[in-house]
């Protein structure tokens, strides 16, 4: 299975962000993630649709929007327009059933998370829905640089084997928060294969070498 590598713009430099999404494809990265924050589902108010719109036209690297957003539902259509390529949606905040349709009736890939509280079983219902990726959260949600929560791994192992069973051995299965060259071969070992990393790709001195490194 391809492991990929998504680095979070929420670790990037905001006033020359377009420059930094070309130098993440330069770089070798597989997805642009975009922290989507509401102010409202976490405290912090991060960007909306107006950001994708604005980097969409600086790479041809698909947008991983992640909306940590208290009415995902009424945004689907916004991020869809601006450009997203794919939208993960919290299954604390919505109907997933419901909001998938939504998603797939904008033309977007569809995609689910749960945070650390969060049991993995929450998960389940995603892949019978069609989910063309999960997301498990293994910091909480709304600020950079916290510590990888250990407990992921077993939730991690959980929803990748529950994707066997279910025929789908290889739905992506995206990790974010707090990953890092030390621990990313524990979280790849556990099942996952899209690692989102932020500081430790924008910070590194090598962005390119650190990429590659990420992916274990």
């Amino acid at each position: 299975m391809k492991i990929k590598i998504a680095p979070s713009i929420l670790a990037s430099d905001f006033s020359r962000v377009g420059e930094e999404v070309k130098r993440l494809e330069r770089s070798g990265a597989d997805y642009v993630h975009c922290d989507v924050m509401d102010g409202s589902f976490v405290p912090p108010i991060t960007f909306g649709a107006q950001m994708v719109k604005a980097i969409r036209p600086h790479t041809s690297l698909p947008l991983d929007c992640h909306l940590m957003v208290l009415h995902p539902e009424t945004h689907i259509e916004d991020f869809a327009a601006a450009g997203a390529d794919i939208l993960t949606v919290h299954a604390e905040a919505c109907d997933i059933p419901a909001l998938f349709k939504k998603i797939a009736a904008c033309g977007v890939k569809k995609s689910a998370v749960i945070n650390p509280e969060t049991p993995a079983e929450k998960l389940f219902p995603a892949v019978d829905e069609g989910a063309d990726m999960l997301l498990l959260m293994s910091v909480h949600p709304g600020w950079g640089g916290q510590t990888f929560i250990g407990e992921t791994l077993k939730k991690i192992e959980a929803v990748r084997n529950y994707c066997v069973k279910a025929g789908r051995p290889e739905l992506d299965i995206e990790v974010d928060g707090g990953v890092t060259e030390e621990n990313v071969g524990s979280v790849i070992a556990a099942g996952a294969n899209v690692i989102v990393a932020g500081s430790t790709v924008f910070k590194a001195k090598d962005m390119a070498a650190t990429i590659a490194r990420l992916r274990g």
